[in-house]
Formats: structure tokens, sequence, C-alpha cells
């Protein structure tokens, strides 16, 4: 992709991965993802973070393209995650006279991942509100403990009032060149298409489980004048950042977006999941405008779970199973917890040819989430659905909706 200018000053110098099949090995990106990077010119030049050693050659290069024959005064390290810190033992080795600039939980972990070795003048560790001059350009930091790891620290550049938010903000796919993207009526009108989906399926199985310390960083940034944000992953954002804002605040406090409903399936025959198909047809038609179906077995489970906090609504059709929940549906219950899934209400479908238990051992997991409301009429079927259980259906999604 090349450097991109952020700004006069700002240089876009990562990196885009279309090769990868899974980010952290569990999270389909048929888009890619970005490892995103920068560096501020000025009387000296900053680079904020590195990124993963899969784009290690790609990203030097655009490093040296930027410097353009000088050489980089700090290098910021906000995240130790190896997507973004994997080339800082290499980064040393070519400029080894650059100062080390990061927090103490950071510098802590260092050494888990590099054995750097710098001496005491060429490391400046910063705490909360600490800032750093390089002429026009001044960088102040905020600590971020637990979005999503604990050594995170956010910067907030004065000047042009931009904050690198870290895994903050970000999204999967890759870049493809646009690294800026302005929220405008356009935007708003297609959020789900351009922005959200992804920003979401990376947000809630990524950050998600960390709600409270997102919380408690959107409530620092509210301190500060911020024209653009600039993360670790995905584009530059821009224009009415509030768009941006308000689906964080949502996200991270586990408030549905929107009313509607995600039917959740396990299904070994087919049976299940033609029932499951059936009660998203009652469901749109009792007036639940959005409804999505997802097979567990074999659509993404992260959008399946990033769905759900979307959502104020979720009916899981889960079959009985060696006398469990078959693997799907209990791997799905699983991230919806890991994730805090809370504050929604759920109907139960269960399915069984002779010893159906599926609604009990779901109830026993949702009962371990947060104010789970669960509806209190469960539709029992054994083996095939009969016109009984669909007029339980049509039954319960009048009191459902």
């Amino acid at each position: 992709m090349g450097i991109t200018n952020v700004s006069e000053a700002i240089i876009y110098i990562g990196a885009d991965d279309k090769k990868l099949d899974l980010f952290e090995s569990q999270y389909q990106i048929p888009e890619g993802v970005s490892y995103n990077s920068y560096l501020i010119k000025d009387n000296k030049i900053a680079v904020m973070d590195t990124v993963d050693n899969r784009a290690t050659d790609y990203w030097f290069d655009n490093l040296e393209e930027a410097l353009a024959g000088k050489a980089p005064d700090y290098l910021i390290v906000s995240h130790l995650e190896p997507d973004h810190a994997g080339n800082i033992g290499r980064f040393f080795t070519k400029y080894p006279e650059t100062v080390l600039v990061t927090n103490a939980k950071a510098y802590a972990m260092l050494p888990q991942f590099f054995a750097l070795n710098l001496p005491e003048n060429q490391v400046v560790i910063v705490k909360e509100g600490d800032t750093l001059e390089i002429g026009k350009h001044t960088l102040q930091f905020f600590m971020a403990p637990m979005v999503h790891w604990p050594e995170v620290m956010v910067t907030y550049e004065q000047s042009e009032k931009v904050l690198f938010s870290a895994d903050g903000f970000g999204k999967f796919g890759a870049l493809n060149g646009d690294i800026n993207l302005v929220a405008d009526d356009a935007l708003k009108a297609q959020a789900e298409n351009i922005w959200t989906r992804e920003a979401r399926r990376y947000f809630i199985n990524i950050v998600g489980k960390y709600g409270p310390s997102v919380q408690g960083l959107l409530k620092k940034a509210a301190t500060l004048d911020i024209e653009k944000i600039a993360p670790l992953h995905g584009p530059v954002l821009s224009g009415d950042l509030s768009f941006f804002i308000d689906k964080y605040v949502k996200w991270s406090s586990y408030t549905p977006e929107q009313s509607g409903c995600v039917v959740a399936y396990s299904s070994i025959h087919g049976n299940t999941a033609a029932a499951a198909k059936k009660m998203a047809e009652i469901l749109r038609g009792a007036g639940e405008q959005n409804v999505e179906v997802f097979d567990l077995s074999r659509d993404d489970g992260a959008e399946a779970v990033a769905k759900a906090f979307a959502y104020d609504k979720l009916v899981l059709a889960a079959i009985t199973y060696d006398g469990g929940l078959m693997p799907c549906m209990e791997d799905y219950l699983y991230h919806l917890k890991m994730k805090n899934f809370q504050n929604r209400k759920v109907l139960l479908i269960e399915n069984g040819t002779w010893g159906p238990v599926a609604a009990n051992l779901c109830t026993k997991q949702l009962e371990e989430m947060k104010n789970i409301t669960i509806y209190d009429q469960k539709i029992t079927i054994r083996s095939v659905m009969t016109d009984e259980n669909e007029a339980q259906m049509r039954e319960a999604a009048k009191g459902f909706l």
C-alpha cells in the first residue's frame, strides 16, 4: 500500500495482510486486516508502534520512505501484542539510538518479548497525562489498562487533535490504500456495510469482555478535543466522531443497538434448522424487522456472537446431543459468557427424540450471565416440528416481542 498522509506531518506507514485466514487463530477475516503504524515528522520524529512480523519488510520499506534519510528520535510503544509490537527488536537493531517511550507496565512486560538492553537514557517511562514535545506537536499519554491488555496506553497529539487509540476503534478488513473514513450522512446511511459490522465483530470478540475498561477510556477521551482517531487496525476516523463513539458507548455498556433478534440453532438432520427458520419467519410476521438466523455448525461464530450484542433478543434452538448440548451450541454459549453477554431477552426451543434436556442446559448457562430474561414458555420438539409446535411458537412470539 505504501505510505499515505494522514496530514502534512502525520504519515501512515502500516501494512495490509490479506493472506491471514484467522485473526488470533480463531476469527475469520475474509477481507484481511491492517496493521497500523504512524510516523509524526517535526523537529523530532516519532514512530507510533511497529507491526506484525508478517509485514516486516513492507513496514521497514514504508518507514524508510517516510523518514527520507533521517533517523527516528522516538518509538512510542502503546501495546505489546505481537501484531503491533512484532518488530520492536528489529527496529532497535536498525535504529539503535532511538529513544523508547512507553509506560511502566509495558516496560516491565517488554523482556517477555525482546531482550533490548537499552541504557536508561534511552528509555522514557510515561504516566497518566505526561507529555512529550517533538516541535509543534505535543504527545500526551493516557493509560488504557485492559483495552484489551493491561499495559495499553493511548496517545493524544494536541496540535492536530489526533487520538492514537491503540486497539480502540479498530476493525477487521484491509485498507487497500483507503486509510481515511469520514463520518457523514452517506456513511451513516450505509454504516452496517462500511464500518459498523466489522468494527462490531472486532470489538465484541476482541475487546468486548472489558466493557468497563472501555467505558473508562471513553470518559478520558470525552475530556479531549478530538478531530481524528487513528487506531491500530482499520481506517483513520474523522468527521462526526459521535457516530463512532455512540457505537462504542453501546457496545462497551452492553446496550442493544436496536430492536432485533438473532435466531441461533444447532441441528444434525435439519429438523431443528427447520424449526429455527420457522421461528424467524413468525417473528418477522409479528413485526420484528431485524431477524438474523445463524447455523452454528456452519456460519461465522464471531458474527453470530457480535450480532447477539447488536440486538435485544436472542432465540436459541438447541438439540439434545449425547445427553448434553451439541458442541457448536455449547461453544456459542461459552463465547457469549466470555464476552459478557447481558441485558437481553432469550427464548428457548429444544429438540430431543427421547430425552430433551437442551433448554434446561441452556438455561443453566444463561443464568450465569447478567440480567438475562428467559422467556417463561420454552418450546419442546420431539424429533420433527408439529402443527402444535408451530402454534406454540406463534403464541410465544406475541409475548416475546
